[in-house]
C-alpha cells in the first residue's frame, strides 16, 4: 500500500532545481518518444499488415543497442554525460522532422521506416547510459533511488499519455502530424537541458591508457563474474524478451486478436502505462530496504502470471486490467533491478554496467519482437504471448535457485530502514 510518509522522499528530490528542470524536459520528450513509437508501429501495420514486418521494424530500433551499447557505455565513463544527452536529443529532432517530411509527401515505405528506426536505435544507445549516469550528478546520493524511480514513472506516464495523444492525432491528422508534434516535444527537452547548471562530482576524467574497446571488454568481464549482477541481468533479459517483447507487437494483437483499430491499440498500450505509473509510484515511496532482490523476483513472477491471464482472454475488459498488472509488475522489477545494480556496482564501472542494463532494456524487446513476430505468421498473434510466458517461467526457475547468494551480494550496502 502507499504510505504518506514515503512521499516525503519524492518531494525532497523534486526540490532540487536541476532535477526538476530535467524532469520537465523528460516529460515532454518521453511523451513524444511514445507518440513516435506508436505512429511508426501503426504506419508499419497499415503499409504491410504483417506481424513479421512489425517485428522487423521494432527490431531495427532495438538491435543496434546490442552492437553499439557496450562501446557507448565505455564512452560515457570517459565523456561528460550531459554533452551526450544534448547531442542525442538534437539528432532526435532531425530524425522526427525527416519522418514528418517523407510521410507528408507520401514517400514513406516500410524500408524507410526500417532504416530510420535503425538510426533511432543508435541514438538511443548513447542517450540511455548517459541519462542513467547523469542522475547522480543531478541529485544528492540520498535521493538517487527516488530519482531513478521517478524517472521510470515519467517514462511510463508517457507510455499512457503518448499513445492516447498519438491515437487522437493519427485519427484526425494522420501520422505525419504526429511526427511533427514529436519533433516539438524534443525541442522542449533540448531547451530544458540547456537550462541546467551542472555540478560535476569529483571523478577521474583523464583518459585511460587502454583503448575504448579494452574498457568495454573489462565491463563485460566484470558483469559476467559478479555473483549478484550476472543472474539479475539474466532474469532482466528474460523479462524484456518474453514480457516487453509482447508489448512491442501490440499493434498486431490489437488488430488481429481484438479486431480493433488505433483506438483499441491506444487503450491496450495506455493500460500498460497506467499500471506502470502506479507501480513506479509505489516503489518510489517505498524506498530502498532489505528484500529488494526478493521483490525483484516476485515482480517478475507477477508479470508472468498477468501475461498468462492476457493470453487466456479475447475480451477487452479482462485484457486491459491484465495488461495494467503486467505494466506495474514490469516497472517494479525494472526499478528494483536498476537500483540493485546502482548500489552494488563499482563507481568506475557504472557507465559500462548500466549500458548493459540498457542493452537488455532495448535489445531484449527487439529479440522478443523479432522472434515472436516471425512465429506469429505460423501460430497467430494471440499465441505468441504463450512464448513470452514460457521464457519467463524458465528464467524464474533458474534464478530462484541462486536468490540467496544474489541477495547477500547485491544488498551489502542497503541498510535497514530507521524506525
Amino acid at each position: 500500500m502507499f504510505r504518506l510518509s514515503g512521499f516525503s522522499n519524492i518531494l525532497t528530490a523534486l526540490r532540487i532545481r536541476n532535477y526538476r528542470v530535467y524532469m520537465v524536459g523528460s516529460i515532454f520528450s518521453l511523451t513524444g518518444f511514445w507518440m513516435q513509437r506508436i505512429a511508426i508501429g501503426w504506419l508499419t501495420w497499415e503499409l504491410t499488415g504483417s506481424g513479421w514486418w512489425l517485428g522487423m521494424v521494432a527490431a531495427a530500433e532495438f538491435l543496434p543497442s546490442v552492437i553499439v551499447g557496450p562501446l557507448a557505455g565505455a564512452a560515457v565513463d570517459r565523456w561528460e554525460p550531459m554533452h551526450v544527452i544534448r547531442a542525442s536529443t538534437a539528432l532526435r529532432i532531425v530524425v522526427s522532422v525527416l519522418l514528418f517530411g517523407v510521410t507528408a509527401v507520401g514517400f514513406v515505405d516500410v524500408g524507410w521506416l526500417f532504416a530510420i528506426n535503425g538510426v533511432l536505435g543508435v541514438i538511443a544507445s548513447f542517450n540511455q547510459p548517459a541519462r542513467l549516469a547523469l542522475l547522480p550528478s543531478l541529485v544528492h546520493r540520498e535521493a538517487l533511488t527516488v530519482s531513478l524511480a521517478l524517472d521510470s514513472v515519467v517514462f511510463n506516464l508517457a507510455l499512457f499519455v503518448g499513445p492516447a495523444i498519438a491515437g487522437a492525432l493519427i485519427s484526425t491528422g494522420g501520422t505525419a502530424l504526429t511526427f511533427l508534434v514529436t519533433a516539438g516535444t524534443f525541442c522542449v527537452q533540448l531547451a530544458a537541458l540547456m537550462m541546467i547548471t551542472l555540478y560535476v562530482r569529483d571523478r577521474d576524467r583523464q583518459k585511460k591508457a587502454q583503448s575504448l574497446f579494452s574498457d568495454m571488454i573489462d565491463g563485460l568481464r566484470y558483469v559476467a563474474r559478479h555473483e549478484g549482477i550476472a543472474p539479475l541481468l539474466f532474469l532482466h533479459a528474460a523479462a524484456f524478451i518474453g514480457g516487453r517483447g509482447v508489448f512491442e507487437l501490440m499493434p498486431g494483437i490489437a488488430g488481429d486478436v481484438f479486431a480493433g483499430g488505433a483506438e483499441t491499440l491506444a487503450l491496450l498500450t495506455s493500460s500498460i502505462g497506467i499500471g506502470a505509473v502506479f507501480g513506479g509510484l509505489w516503489i518510489a515511496q517505498r524506498g530502498v530496504a532489505p528484500g529488494y532482490t526478493r521483490l525483484a523476483v516476485a515482480s517478475a513472477a507477477a508479470l508472468m502470471a498477468a501475461l498468462g491471464l492476457f493470453l487466456a482472454t479475447t475480451t477487452l475488459w479482462v485484457a486491459v486490467p491484465a495488461l495494467a498488472i503486467s505494466g506495474a509488475a514490469l516497472i517494479v522489477f525494472s526499478i528494483c533491478t536498476l537500483t540493485l545494480v546502482q548500489v552494488s556496482v563499482d563507481a568506475d564501472m557504472r557507465g559500462r554496467v548500466v549500458s548493459i542494463y540498457g542493452i537488455i532494456l532495448r535489445g531484449g524487446p527487439a529479440i522478443g519482437a523479432l522472434g515472436m513476430g516471425a512465429a506469429s505468421e505460423m501460430i497467430g498473434m494471440r499465441w505468441i504471448v504463450a512464448l513470452g510466458v514460457a521464457v519467463l517461467f524458465a528464467a524464474l526457475v533458474g534464478t530462484w535457485r541462486r536468490h540467496a547468494l544474489m541477495e547477500s551480494t547485491l544488498e551489502k550496502s542497503i541498510a535497514p530502514p530507521l524506525n
